[in-house]
């Protein structure tokens, strides 16, 4: 069990938490979410003793052991994959080191002897002859082939870095383990590898995360983080925001009649209580109407973006031809001889290889040349593209209010604001704030921005949940869904893309698999697992 007692944690003078009570018991998983800057991170660093700095007490039962998923990429650049993850069980990795040390003695003694007898038992009691298999098993299981197991940390990509961390984290069953953001930079394959994991995980699990499905799948409870509060709601993460929605619908209703209700008794106040054989009706009102007090209904502090895709241009029958399509990158044959059609108001999902879905992308935006073939595009078509790249978009000291400008043909600043303003920027930071500073999820918001400047009726999306927080992609999937045009999107989001599209195009090589199927039936079928299983085996 880990415990919270009246934590409080102030940053800048702001209050972060305060007086926060909680339990995590073992056997849940708890979900944590709020809005971007409620402090979920800084929560998780408070339990796992990064952060101190707090009043009030974080409490672990003695005896058991937390893991953390590490968020550093560098810091074991110079040890192996294999050893880092038995690393993540530190007392284990400890009587390793210790073992080799002592047997390396050249003047090994009797006392030596028997430390080695204690080691070798505790050795035993920490399942330390299985170690190595387990975490061999771990890293293969999240993608990571056994040639690399040996390979340094510094050697293996920023992507197989997270695999072999979160390996890290979960190896040896520790009691808590405390997860910040786990499936980022995770293909589809591997999130769900850790959505089976976590299912079937018996201690105590806490995780950030923006990913719904992976939620839904994961957890038992819910804490949500928001004025200052961590409150705890049994169930997964769309129960929570079906019955939280619920909840403040009937308070709004039930403050309403209130509302109604002393309209009602005013009004007979005023035209009664002049009236001497009705003033003493007209008294008891006013008592009564001295007793009503609205019920003060503190708005969550997490805000929608307001996401429309408006369609001025009206999207004919004959949008996407594409005929003898082919790509080869550096020896590598993303798709050959590709010929396919997508029609006026499909929606299609994108899945197998992300450097084939992404040039794919990029050369139906006509961003990149194919080697052979022809993308043929309906006169009625305006692409509408959100790029997994975007850095180049906001290398400028431009203020935001300037930044969309590029993009309008209407120059005016309050209409280049009200695009700014769907997508929460307010006030005075259009004009202050530079383009170049923003954090990952508000420069998808100004990309987001700048397509419905556009008036799309065809969107091209590539990983377009990416750096959004759970309110964000919540507006981006309900746009996406009423939106009337065509869209060709690649998304690791499982409920994202499964609430979408009725046709996925996976890129196997040479080969392409164009399937008239959901996205999670997609996921589940037995030949796209036979699929990756022959390819794990290559």
């Amino acid at each position: 069990m880990i415990h919270v007692d009246k934590l409080s944690l102030s940053f800048g003078g702001r209050p972060l938490f305060e007086n926060v009570d909680i339990k995590f018991t073992p056997g849940n998983c708890y979900g944590l979410i709020g809005a971007n800057g409620a402090g979920k991170s800084t929560f998780l660093r408070c339990l796992s003793g990064q952060i101190d700095t707090y009043t009030g007490q974080v409490g672990i039962a003695k005896g058991l052991r937390l893991s953390v998923l590490e968020q550093d990429h560098f810091a074991y650049n110079e040890v192996s994959a294999l050893e880092t993850v038995i690393m993540g069980h530190a007392r284990l990795h400890e009587v390793m080191k210790e073992k080799e040390a002592l047997y390396a003695k050249p003047d090994f003694s009797e006392e030596d002897g028997i430390l080695a007898g204690e080691l070798e038992a505790e050795f035993g009691e920490l399942n330390g002859w299985n170690a190595e298999a387990e975490a061999a098993q771990l890293l293969s299981s999240l993608g990571i082939p056994e040639a690399e197991h040996g390979a340094l940390m510094k050697d293996l990509d920023d992507s197989q870095k997270v695999r072999v961390l979160l390996a890290r984290a979960v190896f040896g069953e520790p009691d808590i383990l405390l997860l910040d953001e786990p499936t980022n930079h995770l293909d589809v394959d591997s999130i769900l590898w850790l959505e089976e994991f976590l299912y079937g995980f018996k201690s105590t699990v806490i995780v950030v995360s923006h990913d719904r499905h992976f939620l839904d799948r994961i957890c038992t409870h819910i804490a949500d983080v928001d004025f200052q509060k961590v409150s705890l709601f049994t169930g997964n993460y769309t129960f929570w925001y079906q019955t939280s929605q619920m909840a403040l619908r009937q308070k709004q209703n039930a403050n309403k009649r209130k509302v109604d209700k002393i309209k009602e008794l005013q009004a007979f106040i005023q035209r009664f209580s002049a009236n001497a054989s009705k003033s003493r009706q007209a008294s008891s009102r006013k008592a009564l109407l001295d007793k009503i007090t609205l019920e003060d209904i503190k708005p969550s502090s997490r805000k929608y973006p307001y996401i429309v895709f408006e369609t001025e241009r009206r999207l004919g029958k004959d949008v996407l031809h594409i005929e003898g399509l082919s790509k080869t990158i550096d020896g590598q044959v993303l798709f050959k001889d590709l010929m396919m059609s997508i029609p006026k108001g499909e929606k299609v999902a994108l899945t197998g290889s992300e450097l084939a879905t992404t040039t794919f992308l990029q050369i139906l935006a006509g961003e990149v040349e194919p080697d052979e073939g022809s993308v043929r595009w309906g006169h009625s078509v305006n692409l509408g593209y959100l790029p997994k790249e975007y850095a180049e978009f906001f290398e400028t000291d431009l203020n935001l209010v300037q930044w969309m400008q590029q993009f309008s043909e209407n120059q005016e600043e309050n209409f280049v604001r009200s695009f700014l303003g769907r997508m929460l920027f307010k006030g005075d930071e259009t004009t202050t704030k530079s383009a170049s500073v923003l954090s990952g999820g508000e420069k998808v918001r100004c990309m987001l921005a700048r397509m419905m400047l556009q008036d799309p009726n065809v969107l091209l999306l590539d990983g377009p949940t990416n750096h959004l927080d759970l309110e964000s992609i919540q507006a981006l999937n309900d746009a996406i869904e009423k939106f009337e045009g065509t869209v060709v999107l690649s998304s690791h989001d499982v409920q994202f893309a499964d609430s979408l599209v009725t046709r996925v195009i996976e890129f196997a090589g040479e080969k392409v698999y164009d399937l008239n199927m959901g996205y999670e039936a997609y996921l589940e079928d037995e030949e796209r697992k036979a699929r990756v299983a022959a390819a794990e085996r290559r």
